[in-house]
């Protein structure tokens, strides 16, 4: 064999090392089970539908189940912010949500870097690699205290969204307390007010739908000189705090007040005529614009 076809060989040869291994085609994704598997495996017939929407398997739902992701559209954003079912359950204790994830990483922190900065109270911020470098960071814990991870889990099992149900934990709500007031979407703060007033979920929330503020009803009522314990049901059978100061005044009870709030009263007809006739615009329970 001559210089030439050696040469040649080698070449080819070359080529022939250089060139990477044909891919194996990746497998199918596996289609979800069918409905009935689901409900067999627990899951009501509306929850698997849901699962089964997002292209999940049961084992899959499992694993986000297990680690506190109970919602398949939630499951969907943390799987979209790159999160597995690993990983969520330190960031859902702490409160974190995939957008908190996205932002963090879009800066140039990794999951458990925005964690650690989440739980110190750091707000999502460039990187700074010379203050990175020479600044001292102290050891943050990766998880609430206990009390307070188990009110999260509690909010999280009830379907809470968990920047909702980090906010109701910030403000020192208890996770069975705090579920109602979550589910109705009213603000910790407002709630606190509401609940000290007697004012139930319900009730706050055709309230909130009316334009009332619970600080201004809270103001209103105390400086027309109604016991705080009184509130609710003065203000659930429809009296305005003048009613109700003057109907103490000749008579009238709290208990006769909350009779008829129980039969109805006058919360969900706050846009309407009050029990005097004036309309709702006149109600001082409104605050002012």
């Amino acid at each position: 064999m001559n210089s030439i076809e050696n040469q040649q060989l080698k070449k080819e040869h070359s080529m022939v090392a250089s060139t990477p291994p044909p891919q194996q085609p990746s497998s199918p994704k596996l289609p979800p089970e069918r409905l009935h598997q689901w409900t067999t495996h627990g899951f009501s017939v509306g929850l698997a539908r849901r699962w089964i929407g997002k292209g999940f398997r049961i084992a899959a739902a499992d694993q986000w189940r297990n680690h506190g992701v109970y919602a398949p559209e939630e499951a969907v954003a943390w799987q979209e912010a790159g999160i597995s079912p690993y990983e969520v359950a330190d960031l859902l204790q702490a409160g974190m949500t995939p957008k908190d994830i996205v932002h963090w990483r879009e800066l140039g922190y990794s999951p458990p870097e925005a964690l650690a900065r989440h739980i110190k109270g750091e707000k999502p911020q460039p990187r700074i690699w010379w203050k990175e470098l020479f600044s001292r960071h102290e050891a943050a814990p990766s998880q609430l205290p206990p009390a307070a991870a188990a009110s999260m889990q509690v909010l999280l099992q009830a379907g809470v969204p968990a920047a909702a149900a980090r906010m109701f934990i910030d403000t020192g709500w208890q996770g069975v307390d705090a579920v109602p007031w979550a589910k109705a979407s009213i603000n910790p703060t407002q709630a606190a007010v509401y609940r000290e007033l007697g004012i139930q979920p319900g009730e706050a929330t055709r309230l909130a739908k009316a334009g009332y503020d619970a600080l201004s009803i809270l103001r209103t009522w105390w400086d027309g000189g109604i016991p705080r314990t009184e509130v609710a049901a003065w203000l659930g059978a429809g009296f305005t705090p003048a009613e109700a100061a003057q109907a103490r005044t000749t008579g009238t009870s709290v208990e006769q007040a909350a009779v008829l709030r129980a039969l109805g009263g006058g919360v969900g007809k706050l846009g309407g005529k009050n029990r005097r006739g004036t309309s709702a615009s006149d109600n001082p329970n409104k605050p002012k614009s």
